[in-house]
């Protein structure tokens, strides 16, 4: 049974990821081409295009197929932790991009990626209490 919490949660976390993919493809292109990593094999705008589809994608099925949030919450998370070396390369390299212009708002970011990864795993149902927690 799906609390209303998680139902909360996924359609927030569904709205979000449609409006970043959306933004992936229009306004946001060139902020998200400076946060793919120097190293990753892949051409920076086709990897931002990409990106953003899968995020439009995985943003729709959490909104409008809720039989099927746990594969989905899933999914998100592991897009999550897919996505999180960039993050760090974004750190490690000093890129700014998104108003993140220092170091330390940049480390400060890395700390919001697993919170990403447990909302996607908590809107999924895949963290709930225990019955005996009633």
């Amino acid at each position: 049974m799906t609390s209303i919490a998680q139902t909360i949660a996924r359609l927030l976390l569904g709205v979000a990821m449609v409006g970043a993919g959306v933004a992936h493809l229009t306004t946001q292109r060139q902020e998200f081409r400076a946060q793919v990593p120097s190293w990753f094999p892949i051409d920076e705008d086709l990897t931002v295009l990409g990106s953003g589809v899968v995020e439009i994608g995985l943003g729709l099925a959490f909104l409008v197929l809720p039989a099927k949030r746990r594969i989905v919450g899933a999914l998100l998370a592991a897009f999550f932790v897919a996505v999180f070396p960039g993050n760090i390369a974004q750190y490690v390299e000093g890129v700014d991009a998104f108003g993140l212009d220092t170091d330390t708002a940049r480390l400060v970011r890395l700390f919001f990626q697993p919170v990403l990864i447990l909302w996607a795993l908590f809107g999924g149902g895949w963290l709930r209490r225990s019955r005996s927690d009633d």
